[in-house]
């Protein structure tokens, strides 16, 4: 049975804002039956710790609704809180909406984190409309005249500007981590790809080397040239051999890969049925393509597939396009599913991202592969019919 020590340790860790949340209610004064409306304030805190990290837009909107719901909250209660538990809430949803706006700038797309944002600011001015009545019984109460406007404004703006400066500095933070990231793969690449032309040319120069001097040795003893040719002929044989198993130690997955024939289009269909997902096949491709781009095309799609087996969970549906578009093969492989929380059991499966990349290169076309903007993953490629 698997140990659940790191997922608590997880939840903890991520969770810190609910868990600060209830400390700071729990420190205060008893809920009385009157005041049991300052709970919209602690669910706000909720949100954000639950639905925040990993979905920011829709924890904006859970908070701006929230705000506006506390608000029409207050303008039908007669109980005026007291100034501690009051000061409780304003706190509480202040921290949530700063806390919203920071991972929402973090982490969204730009156009979503503009939206966001616009959205909590909207939600906060709404309630120095929806609350006056509230605020003016509260001050009347305890005999305090409340913060002008200019104090306000002021407060709100820094705020805000405390909540998107934060964010914007994790995000180039984030940025700056991703891009060192890349350099270290390309770095790692590079020195990989050196490795094995080292390797490759130490295979090749050692078989090649004994075919030149057998071949010069024909060419000054003619009459040795019966005894000579075969060995040349051997050697080449073991040079090929030498090659075509150090790329097949290289490549040792590409085994697995499936083999075109004739009919691309039925090779693909056998492709996809015999992945074991559920899945939307469309196929559109003229009778002959050339080997090359018939192996990528199911390498690709198998690949794809095999990723989604792999690192996605909840799947409902794959859809798998593989049409001819103005003499340009598309390949799009497309799924509605999230990703593991945990890494996936049985490694790599052969190439990944990186290998599907580098084989649509060598073919002249383009490659692209990412999360979809309504929810899973996509798989595009581009390919010259003619290469």
């Amino acid at each position: 049975m698997e140990s659940t020590d790191l997922d608590w340790r997880t939840l903890a860790r991520r969770q810190w804002p609910l868990v600060l949340a209830l400390l700071f209610f729990l420190g205060g004064e008893t809920v009385s039956e009157a005041s049991w409306w300052q709970l919209p304030g602690s669910l706000v805190a909720c949100a954000i710790a639950v639905i925040a990290p990993r979905r920011p837009f829709d924890a904006a909107l859970a908070v701006a609704s929230a705000l506006v719901a506390s608000s029409l909250l207050l303008r039908v209660v007669d109980d005026v809180a007291s100034p501690p538990l009051i000061g409780r809430i304003v706190v509480t949803e202040g921290g949530a909406a700063m806390a919203v706006i920071a991972i929402l700038v973090r982490s969204a797309r730009p156009v979503r984190a503009v939206l966001g944002t616009a959205a909590v600011v909207a939600a906060v001015v709404a309630t120095t409309w929806l609350r006056p009545d509230y605020w003016a019984r509260y001050y009347e109460r305890y005999e305090y005249d409340g913060p002008a406007l200019w104090q306000e404004l002021t407060a709100s703006g820094l705020m805000l500007l405390i909540a998107v400066g934060t964010g914007l500095y994790f995000r180039a933070r984030d940025r700056e981590r991703a891009t060192a990231v890349r350099a270290e793969v390309a770095a790692a690449q590079n020195a990989e790809r050196m490795a094995l032309a080292r390797e490759l040319h130490d295979v090749v120069a050692h078989y090649v080397t004994g075919i030149v001097v057998h071949a010069q040795a024909a060419q000054a003893v003619p009459d040795a040239a019966p005894r000579v040719l075969p060995v040349i002929v051997s050697s080449g044989n073991e040079a090929l051999t030498a090659m075509r198993r150090l790329v097949g130690t290289l490549r040792g997955t590409e085994a697995d890969a499936p083999a075109a024939t004739s009919d691309l289009a039925a090779d693909v269909r056998e492709v996809v049925s015999s992945s074991g997902q559920p899945a939307r096949l469309h196929v559109d491709l003229p009778a002959v393509v050339s080997p090359s781009l018939g192996r990528s095309v199911l390498r690709l799609v198998q690949e794809s597939l095999t990723n989604t087996r792999k690192h996605a969970e909840s799947v409902s549906t794959v859809e798998v396009s593989v049409t001819l578009v103005d003499d340009v093969v598309h390949v799009v492989v497309l799924d509605d599913g999230r990703a593991q929380r945990s890494a996936p059991v049985g490694g790599s499966g052969g190439y990944g991202l990186v290998g599907m990349r580098e084989r649509v290169a060598l073919l002249g076309g383009t490659f692209h592969a990412g999360p979809r903007p309504a929810g899973g993953w996509e798989v595009r490629a581009a390919l010259p019919l003619t290469t």
